[in-house]
């Protein structure tokens, strides 16, 4: 046990951060990135990590950020080796919003895993506020994070499922995840995207204000057009667990997968193969260290999602027996995909104008011709 875990350590230390910096990870230590402090991307992050120490013999420095720039900005210097993504990792691989700006562009990201459990994401709202439907939001305050599309998208989309924009609300802006929870409080704000077993919701729920969550029927098509628009990535889900009493009363609600180990594509192959094959292997081990992290289970892996999984990942479901020829077909699509983006972005950036909002005007047209020229939809435009 102690030869596999010193083989296991050197593999996934050596090889992850071979091309970095001097003294960014040293031998037993590797450092991830997630949401804030008492999120539920954060809690399953702590609960696999333990693992990772017990097992494997490396501890792992949990990084939090508020917002997906400061999540993704570690991984991709190399003073990470895992972030713990939200939907932002599709943004990052489309170059849009937050990531559309002249330090980014598409990045090349890869998934490793991903946690789908009984919860939803959906807009938690104060219950003191007195709606019932997404329709009565209108003329209320909205939290939205500033530097995170992931949140600020995403409780737009959610909104879009009662013909609402952000112009019928009141935006408010928050620096960062937790931020904008204190103004659910402290009654700054009285609507927020969150995942149903967030710390922060439950703390939410048993304040004096209160939370529930309005839904979203599964049946209503239009509704779920005006969602897709906006946000593509979301999908029904029936939330059973989590606050607002939905253990007792379930509610369909939106939902993607949470969180969402990313890597880069340029990580070393062994290292990716040997970090998924842990996850994996000490699934048991960590299911119940946090809510939600039951979701990491190999039957509950999306092969066919936005954005595509890493060779190491997938060397690690092919030995399980998991990953189709359908995956393959799907995670390639997704990588030629990626690669428009990034070479339209080397074409465009080689001449792009240096005002800011003539910049990004320019990308997201010299985006989507590229996309289209290559038979591909655009999406945001």
């Amino acid at each position: 046990m102690t030869t596999r875990r010193s083989t296991l350590a050197a593999i996934l230390i050596g090889s992850m951060f071979a091309a970095m910096p001097v003294g960014a990870q040293t031998a037993k230590e590797m450092s991830w990135t997630a949401y804030d402090t008492g999120s539920s991307g954060f809690n399953i992050a702590v609960a696999v990590g333990q693992q990772f120490k017990q097992k494997l013999g490396v501890d792992v420095r949990i990084l939090p950020s508020g917002n997906d720039t400061g999540r993704l900005a570690p991984l991709r210097a190399g003073r990470a080796a895992i972030s713990q993504m939200g939907v932002g990792v599709y943004f990052a691989q489309e170059g849009v919003l937050e990531f559309g700006q002249k330090a980014w562009g598409p990045q090349p990201v890869r998934l490793i895993m991903t946690a789908t459990s009984c919860n939803g994401l959906g807009l938690a709202v104060a219950k003191d506020t007195g709606v019932k439907d997404l329709k009565d939001l209108k003329g209320k305050r909205l939290g939205v994070v500033v530097g995170s599309p992931a949140l600020t998208q995403g409780a737009y989309g959610i909104i879009a499922f009662a013909g609402l924009t952000e112009k019928d609300m009141k935006v408010v802006e928050f620096s960062s995840n937790n931020a904008m929870w204190k103004g659910v409080l402290n009654n700054e704000v009285d609507a927020v995207i969150s995942s149903t077993i967030s710390g922060q919701s439950k703390e939410a729920d048993s304040s004096p204000r209160g939370i529930v969550w309005p839904p979203m029927a599964a049946d209503d098509k239009e509704g779920w057009a005006r969602v897709h628009k906006r946000a593509p990535y979301f999908v029904p889900v029936r939330a059973t667990c989590g606050a607002g009493g939905l253990d007792k009363a379930p509610v369909t609600m939106a939902g993607y997968a949470y969180p969402i180990f990313t890597t880069y594509a340029d990580r070393s192959e062994a290292s990716v193969y040997e970090i998924t094959k842990a996850m994996i292997d000490t699934y048991d081990a960590y299911k119940a260290g946090a809510p939600g992290a039951d979701g990491m289970a190999l039957d509950k892996q999306n092969f066919t999602w936005v954005a595509p999984y890493h060779p190491g990942a997938i060397k690690a479901f092919r030995e399980k027996g998991v990953w189709t020829d359908a995956a393959q077909k799907h995670n390639d699509a997704l990588i030629r995909r990626q690669q428009v983006m990034i070479d339209a972005w080397k074409g465009f950036t080689a001449s792009a104008p240096s005002d800011d909002k003539a910049f990004a005007e320019g990308w997201m047209k010299a985006r989507a011709e590229a996309l289209r020229k290559a038979g591909m939809e655009p999406v945001f435009e």
